[in-house]
């Protein structure tokens, strides 16, 4: 049981582990540049829309978490009218909902999605999408 002591033990010294990585992590960059691979269906969002993706900067907004980084910037309007069939969702997948702002789905993503999956970012730079922070800018780049 805990009593009262001016130190608490929490683990060893990982000085000298060799399991441990001691290098320093680099900063995110103000405005990373995520590499993306072309979506299973681009048409379903109309000609040019992938360039309109990547020509833009965006903005990650307050509502993003585990789910998924919701970003802000020019619409991306889908051409087909109706609804889509479900299909199989990864993470990176770069989805466009109905408000046609799109989405980078992460860690605790569905596995399906009925919205149109413009491109995917590459499996490398999941880890920085992930650590968007509410308000910054993000762009975009085939790769």
């Amino acid at each position: 049981p805990l009593q009262r002591s001016p130190r608490l033990a929490i683990g060893t010294d990982t000085a000298a582990d060799p399991l441990v990585d001691h290098a320093p992590v680099p900063p995110l960059p103000a405005e990373p540049v995520l590499r993306v691979l072309p979506g299973p269906r681009p048409e379903q969002l109309g000609v040019g829309a992938l360039d309109r993706l990547l020509a833009a900067t965006w903005t990650a907004t307050q509502d993003s978490n585990r789910v998924g980084v919701r970003l802000d910037g020019p619409a991306l309007l889908a051409d087909v009218p109706g609804d889509l069939p479900s299909d199989p969702l990864v993470p990176g997948a770069v989805q466009v909902p109905l408000n046609a702002r799109p989405l980078i789905f992460l860690a605790d993503h569905p596995v399906t999605g009925g919205y149109p999956v413009l491109a995917v970012v590459r499996a490398a730079d999941l880890g920085v999408a992930a650590q968007l922070r509410p308000g910054q800018r993000v762009r975009f780049r085939t790769g």
